[in-house]
């Protein structure tokens, strides 16, 4: 993948590929320049983020691996450290998981941009509007709309996004949706730059508490959540991430024969 960015114009962006999907590998400043540089110049971008997760979804959902393909995907999380040291005998240069990703973006650009926000409830994308003029407040945040919207309610959405005049889309509607619903509906007219964000909303009103600072320093977050929340996550961290690394265990045996 190439892209004009603050990191030089139409410079190769270093990536691993993880179970078929291409993943950026750069170093925590090196990522925020790149993509400072893409929010000044408007260049027309979506992001997404690769974790275990999503990883095994896009493995069963040709949309969203079609959505991915299209993305500037960084890596988010352990899981896909754990594949990269098994396939390329090297970790990501970063984490770049979108929850401390973003809002560093948002500080980091000083420039006044319009970021729309879109998805989870609506008192919690209203409390993280809120939480990222705290944070960041050079930046004008606009609630587009929660996530309770349907196919029938997409053109209506859709317009009131081109009449904001964004910089950025903050879409928060969970996977596969919001990588498809910004793949798929989200053109340059609505906003240059669109990123796929997950749980940051919930994280940001303060909905879904984040793990104490040693957790995340540990590379266990994912234990934290489940430990939260072991009714809703427990298929997709004891059964997923098994899964995950039987993908990864497949395209390892791939790359041997392929040497060979």
């Amino acid at each position: 993948m190439t892209i004009h960015s603050a990191i030089g114009p139409g410079s190769p962006i270093p990536q691993m590929n993880i179970a078929g999907v291409d993943v950026a590998s750069l170093a925590w400043d090196d990522a925020i320049a790149l993509l400072k540089g893409v929010l000044l110049s408007r260049h027309f971008t979506k992001v997404a983020f690769l974790n275990a997760h999503n990883s095994n979804v896009a493995h069963a959902d040709p949309r969203l691996r079609s959505a991915l393909d299209g993305a500037l995907v960084l890596p988010d999380g352990v899981g896909v450290d754990i594949a990269a040291k098994l396939l390329y005998g090297r970790p990501f240069a970063a984490n770049l998981n979108g929850t401390d990703f973003v809002p560093a973006l948002a500080r980091a650009v000083e420039k006044p941009l319009r970021v729309g926000l879109l998805g989870a409830k609506r008192a919690n994308v209203e409390a993280a509007a809120a939480g990222l003029a705290r944070i960041a407040p050079q930046h004008a945040y606009l609630v587009v709309g929660d996530g309770y919207f349907d196919a029938g309610d997409e053109a209506a959405l859709l317009a009131r996004m081109a009449e904001m005049r964004l910089d950025l889309l903050l879409a928060a509607l969970g996977t596969p949706r919001q990588e498809i619903f910004v793949a798929e509906k989200v053109g340059s007219e609505h906003a240059p730059v669109s990123i796929s964000v997950g749980a940051l909303f919930d994280f940001l009103a303060g909905a879904v508490p984040r793990a104490p600072e040693w957790v995340r320093r540990a590379r266990l977050e994912w234990v934290f959540r489940l430990i939260l929340e072991p009714g809703r996550l427990w298929r997709r961290y004891l059964l997923g991430n098994p899964r995950f690394l039987f993908h990864v265990m497949q395209q390892k045996l791939r790359l041997g024969r392929t040497q060979t």
